[in-house]
């Protein structure tokens, strides 16, 4: 009797399911489904026991507004704010770093003549007193 128990849970363990192919026509029309709403993609997978991973290459194959590789942004309006004054902020940044080095490489170029001018070099002699 011990046998015939063991044996039974072995051949309960052990179910091969078949291998099924869903016909192109059949895929295009469940992926108009998923994608309207009228089901989701858990219910269908539930439903036609079918793996998530193999809907979403349905949907990336036939859907043509769902593309693979598609990247979409979630953030509070708060957030895009922030991030827009951010950047406004870096703007304004580069912009005064700009002008800036503009002053610089007039100075160098204005010492640069001035030292020709006068036969000295006033970068060594400037720098000598300080």
């Amino acid at each position: 009797m011990g046998n015939e128990k063991v044996r039974k849970q072995k051949s309960a363990k052990l179910r091969i399911r078949q291998r099924r192919v869903f016909s192109e026509a059949f895929k295009r029309e469940k992926v108009v489904e998923i994608v309207s709403g009228q089901i989701s993609i858990q219910a269908f997978s539930r439903l036609w026991q079918v793996s998530t991973t193999s809907i979403y290459k349905w949907i990336y194959r036939y859907s043509g507004q769902h593309q693979k590789g598609t990247i979409m942004v979630v953030q509070k309006e708060s957030e895009a704010a922030k991030v827009a004054e951010l950047q406004k902020q870096i703007a304004n940044l580069e912009q005064a770093l700009g002008k800036k080095q503009m002053i610089i490489d007039y100075q160098d170029k204005l010492m640069e003549e001035a030292s020709k001018e006068l036969g000295i070099d006033i970068k060594k002699n400037f720098n000598a007193r300080h």
